[in-house]
């Protein structure tokens, strides 16, 4: 009886064993298949995410090649129409102040430039207001040149507008005394603004002031009798204004670090921005202290008038309409779906993404490979660009003064119904950063504080941040924006990026996906997060193709370009080199040709150039669109995908469950 006990014991200790074998050869297969990566935070030098030289990785045409509906587009922003030269003898000076970012900062020097312009007046450098309020920054670069090269500038824009770099010696003691009239224009301006009101004071002062606060100061979309302001603009954004040689040089820097050894990268933008988030109340995506700080926020702009809803509102309700930013690891799952492996080289831009590394790790687990600035510089190379500053005095420690159990307890019951962070453990002390950190204040105050001079010369330094981004961004071999075109009255960074990449060479693949149709589809498949059904991957790659053309561009039309003109700088700005039968002829999808309505030819002389080049380039191979080839899998699209917008059923080409 007892050996057959103990035969009974050993048989179930084997069966075990295989058991556990077994098991362990299924999570082994299933990691194959998944793909995830469990690094948590972002490599610290950039020489560490490098592939080893020895090591191939192929580079897929249908991920990284050019769009070839759109290669017949290409940059042409000179003057079309009689354009005389401007002279001295003129209406005045215009000087500015700049308030905001980098975006609204680019956008607003290009709609002060059109409006010298359109005021025969002299311009004076705009002062840039978020590093003059920074004390004790580098000596060496001021205001304008803290990013911006002030001589290509003016050199750049001498057949266009006057500018100089201060008002005369008179002129300056006068404003001085604010003797000049100023007036504060909405990002909306209509041309007839300045030529009624600003105009006058103009002529007669001979000096006027703006103070521009909303990321512009005329109206976007401008009446085809003022197309040479347009292209004005164009001129000014992708030439003229060209960042400080130092910030250039790093900027290239980075992007052959990132190439090296000649692989391709994408760039990302999240997006995800305090502001942004509070204008449209996407509080409800993040939680416990980000929640209250976007919610405070949203409070200030309804006070403001710039928000004209409840303080309150569905979060999930406005994800679905394609109010709220993608979230980094919906985009993780996009990218996957599109083919991008997970040794794909992808670059996070934006000098603030909401939410820290927190938010920006399950991206990090599908793509081991996303680096950012700290990852592709050292701290001397960051240092080097800010130049010499000024320490700042230490801020002292104050102690916590002591508070009795009874008032703690008031003043928790007096804290509302709001959450609050829980106090450190009895027994723990609590460090400064806990007491003075970006957050401390929610815990114990109502009111957010003024910023400090850690804080201002921080926004300062974004500057510098958000211009290395851009110029990473605009050379990428892909570009994916997390939120653009959302509806505010401010510009923003990718919608920039993406204007810029239009202009610049149109048939890069940049994405402009439709948020709204990409909620519904996360919405259909919320049970299977991980695991899509095969007919999803297609829909989302049906989505993404179409929006790097016809779908896309259309939508920044109607979306984007109302708000920002930078952001859609065509047909303004652009020419083709395709005859008008060629046009009709360039896709299977009858609604390419309208990708070049309005598109003016481009001239003689620049068609020779291209072809020029054309023949440099040797035997560099051609990228056939998209919508002509196979999906990764080596399996057509369906008929059905020609519909992009219609949410796939489930019960058609489902992948297996693994749940079943």
């Amino acid at each position: 009886m007892k050996s057959k006990i103990k035969w009974a014991a050993l048989g179930g200790l084997v069966l075990s064993f295989v058991s556990l074998l077994v098991h362990l050869f299924l999570a082994k297969s299933s990691a194959n298949i998944v793909h995830y990566a469990g690094i948590p935070f972002m490599t610290k030098s950039w020489s560490q995410f490098i592939p080893a030289e020895d090591v191939e990785v192929p580079v897929n045409k249908k991920l990284w090649g050019k769009v070839k509906a759109l290669e017949g587009l290409h940059p042409y922003a000179k003057p079309r129409s009689a354009y005389p030269v401007p002279i001295t003898q003129n209406n005045g000076f215009i000087y500015a102040k700049i308030f905001g970012g980098f975006e609204k900062i680019r956008n607003s020097i290009c709609d002060l430039v059109a409006v010298a312009r359109l005021l025969n007046a002299t311009l004076v450098i705009p002062e840039i207001q978020q590093s003059i309020r920074s004390k004790g920054i580098s000596s060496n670069f001021k205001s304008f040149s803290y990013i911006y090269n002030e001589e290509q500038f003016i050199a750049a824009l001498a057949t266009d507008v006057i500018i100089v770099k201060d008002l005369p010696p008179n002129h300056k003691d006068a404003r001085k005394q604010k003797q000049f009239p100023t007036f504060r224009p909405q990002h909306s301006a209509p041309p007839s603004f300045y030529l009624t009101n600003v105009l006058p004071k103009l002529k007669k002062a001979k000096v006027v002031g703006l103070i521009v606060t909303d990321g512009g100061c005329l109206q976007s979309i401008l009446p085809n009798s003022l197309g040479e302001y347009q292209r004005l603009r164009c001129r000014v954004a992708f030439h003229a204004l060209q960042f400080r040689s130092e910030i250039v040089a790093l900027g290239r820097l980075m992007v052959q670090r990132l190439r090296y050894p000649g692989h391709p990268y994408l760039s990302y933008h999240p997006g995800l921005i305090r502001d942004t988030l509070a204008y449209h109340g996407c509080a409800e995506l993040f939680q416990d202290i980000h929640s209250e700080l976007i919610q405070y926020r949203r409070k200030q702009l309804i006070k403001q008038g710039i928000v004209n809803q409840e303080l309150s509102v569905d979060s999930y309700a406005q994800k679905a309409n394609g109010s709220c930013p993608l979230m980094p690891e919906e985009v993780g799952l996009l990218l996957r779906a599109m083919g991008y492996p997970p040794t794909t080289t992808i670059y996070l831009a934006g000098s603030e993404t909401f939410g820290g590394q927190r938010v920006l790790i399950p991206l990090h687990a599908m793509y081991t490979y996303l680096v950012d600035r700290t990852s592709l510089c050292s701290k001397q190379e960051l240092d080097d660009l800010i130049g010499p500053e000024t320490p700042l005095p230490p801020d002292p420690l104050e102690a916590l003064p002591a508070k009795s159990v009874k008032q703690q307890k008031e003043e928790w019951e007096k804290a509302g119904p709001r959450p609050r962070p829980l106090p450190p453990p009895p027994d723990r002390p609590i460090y400064r950063h806990e007491k003075e950190g970006w957050y401390g204040w929610v815990a114990e105050n109502d009111t957010e504080p003024n910023p400090s001079p850690s804080d201002l010369r921080e926004q300062a330094h974004r500057l510098l941040w958000d211009a290395l981004d851009y110029i990473v961004s605009v050379e990428a071999d892909a570009f994916f924006p997390g939120f653009d075109n959302d509806g505010s009255q401010w510009p923003d960074f990718s919608g920039l990026v993406m204007g810029h990449r239009l202009y610049e060479m149109a048939s890069s693949r940049t994405f402009r996906p439709n948020r709204t149709y990409l909620a519904e589809l996360f919405n259909s498949t919320s049970a299977h997060l991980y695991y899509r059904p095969h007919n999803w991957t297609l829909a989302v790659k049906a989505h993404l193709n179409k929006s790097l053309a016809e779908e896309g561009l259309n939508q920044e039309l109607h979306l984007a370009k109302p708000k920002s003109f930078l952001s859609h700088p065509i047909p303004e700005c652009s020419c083709t080199t395709l005859r008008t039968p060629e046009v009709l002829q360039s896709g299977k999808d009858s609604s390419v040709h309208l990708l070049y309505e309005g598109q003016d030819e481009c001239p003689k002389w620049m068609e020779q150039s291209l072809a020029k080049s054309v023949v440099l380039e040797g035997n560099g191979e051609e990228f056939e669109s998209q919508e002509d080839e196979v999906d990764s899998e080596g399996q057509p699209e369906s008929e059905g995908n020609d519909q992009s917008n219609a949410i796939p059923s489930w019960e058609q080409g489902e992948d297996m469950d693994p749940d079943d």
